[in-house]
């Protein structure tokens, strides 16, 4: 059995997966209302936060799954990318509980995270597929082909999806995050009320800058009346821009690669409008979309853990290389 931490941005998760890719138990403490106040995640009381949860998430993970540190015969942890400081708290509980325990240690990419809770009962998804990964801080286009590791064929060349989303939320004045926020305005409002431009770079990157720009001068040019009234039909119409670039290039990497099955993961993937636009796609559950520890600990039974004590000597990494 795997016990698996993620600690990368603003949730604090624990959770036990067996190597058959069954989840025993997944506990996540979301930040998001301790950030909120400040329309975004602040690093610095991330992780501070993530020293006071992670025991006793680990704890309660443990009490879910029905176990104890004698079931464990490894350990999983996020070592990057994410916020240096938070990664570092995650890292530190896995090595003291490996070393404690004399367990091997098996470091996730973050990335590889999300593309492996695929992989989980009970429905997983064998490669090869064509794999869409937006969140927060990324947006990629993914040629997977195994269970351990993926090759990237377009990214973001400014914004990921999730971020444009978040700020996107932050000019018509909604909560954090936001792209639930917008996810649930936009059902109110008509998605071709304004012609928010879809970028056009080539390959198959991405790019939101631009969207970005535009609504917040359209923001600027309305009267705070007129922003009242129409704030569903931007957050509407400012969704289907972003989805719309999503659906366009991932379709196009598809043809491009000859990919015979799309599937989606990440924050982005538990948008409404996305699912609804990529019908045939394998989409991660929506309980798995957002930073968890059951998909790093899914990934952690594809990758080969670093033997006591040598994981000692182990670092996060803020960026991927």
């Amino acid at each position: 059995m795997i016990l698996a931490l993620e600690t990368s941005c603003d949730e604090t998760a624990a959770a036990l997966v067996e190597e058959d890719g069954t989840i025993r138990s997944s506990v996540v403490s979301s930040q998001a209302d301790l950030h909120a106040r400040y329309g975004g995640v602040v690093p610095e009381v991330a992780s501070r936060r993530h020293l006071e949860l992670v025991v006793p998430v680990i704890r309660e993970a443990l009490e879910q799954g029905n176990a104890s540190l004698d079931d464990v015969t490894r350990i999983g942890v996020t070592r990057g990318p994410g916020l240096i400081g938070a990664l570092l708290v995650g890292l530190s509980a896995a090595k003291a509980l490996a070393w404690a325990r004399r367990l091997p240690l098996a470091p996730v990419d973050h990335l590889h995270g999300h593309v492996a809770s695929l992989f989980l009962e009970p429905g997983p998804v064998d490669p090869p597929f064509l794999c869409l990964l937006a969140s927060g801080g990324h947006t990629l286009l993914l040629d997977v082909q195994a269970h351990d590791g993926f090759r990237v064929l377009g990214t973001t060349l400014d914004d990921a999806a999730g971020e444009a989303f978040d700020k996107g939320a932050r000019l018509l004045g909604l909560g954090y995050p936001g792209g639930a926020a917008i996810d649930r305005l936009a059902r109110e409002g008509e998605p071709t009320a304004y012609d928010f431009p879809r970028a056009r770079v080539p390959g198959l990157d991405f790019s939101f800058s631009g969207v970005k720009t535009a609504l917040l001068y359209t923001v600027r040019d309305l009267t705070p009346k007129e922003l009242e009234r129409r704030r569903a039909d931007l957050a509407a119409s400012y969704q289907r821009a972003i989805v719309g670039a999503l659906v366009d290039r991932t379709r196009a990497a598809a043809e491009e690669t000859g990919a015979g099955r799309i599937a989606v993961v990440g924050g982005v993937a538990a948008n409404s409008e996305l699912r609804a636009a990529l019908p045939d796609a394998a989409l991660a559950p929506l309980e798995l979309c957002t930073d968890n520890a059951a998909m790093i600990g899914s990934a952690a039974r594809f990758v080969e853990p670093v033997a006591y004590p040598q994981y000692l000597a182990l670092d996060a990494y803020a960026t991927s290389s």
